[in-house]
């Protein structure tokens, strides 16, 4: 079993405008590809707060297609984000716009998410570019890496489980 250290999120800023994340799973690449492209999977890792649940989940995985996410809080405030997938390589390579209805800095974000695999284990990097390296600051000092790491822990639960399965 790969130690804490070997799983845990590294996060770096290889440009001003970027964030990147690694993050290691204990399953075969396309396992991890398909919690991260089939909506019911989704559900079951990501944004997972406590006193939120789902009330939106809608990917149309292929390029042009789009995605909407939106959780439901306390007193029924809602967190909503969406975007248009502009590449698509299954098991390989994922890139996607990201916005917020509740913009909360400048701009759309693009996400790169890129899957390898080597010895039954994936190795999964996000890279995040934000209009400035402001905005990327912004988000650095956001509870989004926790968030992250939580959303990541849950994964980790849910490949477990269909792997046993």
């Amino acid at each position: 079993m790969p130690s804490t250290q070997e799983k845990s999120l590294r996060i770096t800023t290889p440009s001003d405008e970027e964030i990147r994340i690694t993050r290691n799973f204990d399953a075969p690449r396309m396992m991890v590809w398909d919690a991260y492209t089939r909506p019911e999977l989704v559900m079951r890792w990501l944004g997972r707060m406590p006193g939120w649940s789902w009330a939106e989940c809608q990917m149309d995985v292929r390029e042009g297609g789009r995605y909407r996410w939106v959780w439901r809080g306390p007193e029924g405030v809602e967190l909503a984000v969406g975007g248009v997938y502009r590449e698509v390589v299954p098991g390989e390579r994922l890139v996607s716009t990201e916005r917020y209805d509740q913009q909360w800095y400048e701009g759309d974000a693009v996400g790169t998410v890129e899957f390898s695999e080597a010895n039954g284990r994936t190795t999964l990097v996000t890279t995040l570019r934000y209009a400035s390296k402001a905005v990327r600051d912004a988000v650095l000092q956001s509870p989004a890496t926790s968030g992250m790491e939580s959303g990541y822990t849950a994964l980790d639960e849910l490949l477990a489980s269909t792997t046993a399965a």
